[in-house]
């Protein structure tokens, strides 16, 4: 059994003539035939019924039908993916983060660029809502974010990418920003600056935790849906900022200070996800990098 013979078969079932077949895969009638002759000794069995005005698919016809499509779609696929790697890449990727998972996935991307420059990547804000039907609806092909915002789904597959720490950034004026590491106890008594809940629900409540647990008590001067807000009140002196390291080292320089929290355990594991039911070819190539990243930080950050 080949691929010709398959696609051959496939042809006459759904066509049920032998001379649209043989159009269809650029062969002649008579190596239609042997094709599918092959294939019924190879099965024992007759494949379709024969006579001079009509073509028949068998009962066993019918039943090898859905397995013929199924072999000849995944040898395509198989194809798609050897000949991307092979030729530098086509296709395209939709790619969703949430507000707070930035920095691995950019990582990722760019030596995606380099090594397959056929790619497109569409780069989106992931929503805090909906995440189930985010990651399987097909809107995105990878989806990056708090593992706590992964929902229970037997669909949806995932991989760690990194643990990443909090630090808190402080402008380089202010009394904190002068110091090069802190201990929680120095929030206390600050004003504090913070995405809000319905931007990044895992990072409010891990932060909301970490206080509640160490009996910090900050005063929350105001909540920012977007970074660019909250970066402008940190130099405003409005108040601190707590975020994951690598959205506080976006705005690292003179003006601002990302000081490390010595005393406390503020790791917040970050995954990818996906839908079982990908398909997309493209996507392999990406989570082989992806994995590649995830497998080699030395500082287990993904910085």
């Amino acid at each position: 059994m080949d691929i010709n013979q398959l696609n051959c078969f496939i042809s006459v079932a759904q066509t049920l003539n032998f001379s649209e077949a043989a159009r269809r895969n650029y062969v002649s009638q008579s190596t239609v035939s042997r094709y599918i002759g092959d294939l019924e000794k190879e099965f024992g069995v007759q494949l379709f019924t024969r006579s001079h005005r009509d073509v028949m698919l068998t009962h066993e016809g019918k039943t090898l039908l859905p397995y013929a499509i199924e072999m000849v779609t995944a040898l395509g696929k198989a194809k798609s993916v050897i000949s991307q790697m092979q030729n530098g890449g086509a296709g395209r990727l939709t790619i969703g983060c949430d507000i707070t998972s930035m920095a691995f996935p950019s990582r990722c991307i760019a030596e995606l660029g380099e090594q397959y420059p056929g790619i497109t990547i569409d780069l989106k804000r992931l929503s805090a809502t909906d995440r189930s039907g985010a990651i399987t609806g097909g809107e995105y092909d990878f989806c990056f974010m708090p593992r706590d915002m992964v929902p229970e789904s037997s669909d949806i597959e995932t991989v760690v990418t990194h643990i990443e720490p909090l630090v808190v950034l402080a402008a380089s004026g202010g009394a904190l920003g002068k110091k090069q590491s802190l201990s929680l106890g120095d929030l206390n008594g600050q004003k504090l600056v913070l995405l809000s809940e319905s931007a990044a629900p895992i990072l409010y409540m891990e932060i909301m935790d970490m206080l509640r647990t160490f009996h910090i008590s900050p005063a929350i001067a105001a909540t920012y849906d977007e970074l660019t807000e909250l970066y402008v009140a940190v130099l405003s002196q409005m108040g601190v900022a707590v975020l994951p390291q690598s959205q506080a080292a976006l705005t690292a320089g003179d003006k601002t200070a990302a000081l490390p929290i010595d005393d406390a355990d503020t790791g917040i594991a970050y995954v990818m996800a996906w839908s079982k039911g990908l398909s997309n070819p493209v996507g392999k190539l990406f989570a082989d990098v992806v994995r590649a990243h995830a497998a080699g930080d030395d500082n287990g950050y993904g910085l």
